[in-house]
């Protein structure tokens, strides 16, 4: 992967990352859904501002993810894009106070390697 491609993809990624980060801080002041609040929360999606630009994030970062497919393969671009994983883990650890139980960290561990693995060029 070229620096270009790569920029391309960290773009796309910490982008999307933030949109999910968004995402979750609006899903916290949208509350829990059940079935007599659905209807009701629906609307109120709409009113909540970081739901709203966690989805603008997110379509910006697919803008972003379009421009890369353009220039990369889609079977290194789709497993590279799962290096947002330990973005959105190290988000959940520090500003939500998530724990990371040791089984995750493994997990995450692999999914670098593989990362590494997929993107690497002889």
């Amino acid at each position: 992967m070229t620096p270009p491609e790569f920029s391309l993809l960290l773009i796309s990624v910490l982008i999307s990352v933030a949109g999910q980060f968004l995402l979750k801080m609006g899903a916290l002041k949208l509350g829990k859904v059940h079935a007599g609040n659905f209807f009701s929360l629906i609307f109120n999606i709409i009113t909540i501002p970081e739901l709203l630009l966690g989805l603008t994030c997110y379509g910006i970062g697919a803008i972003a993810y379009i421009l890369l497919l353009t220039r990369v393969n889609l079977s290194v671009a789709a497993p590279a894009v799962s290096v947002g994983y330990i973005f959105s883990v190290l988000l959940g650890y520090f500003i939500l106070k998530e724990p990371i139980p040791l089984l995750r960290i493994v997990g995450l561990g692999l999914i670098v390697m593989g990362v590494i693995l997929v993107v690497w060029r002889k």
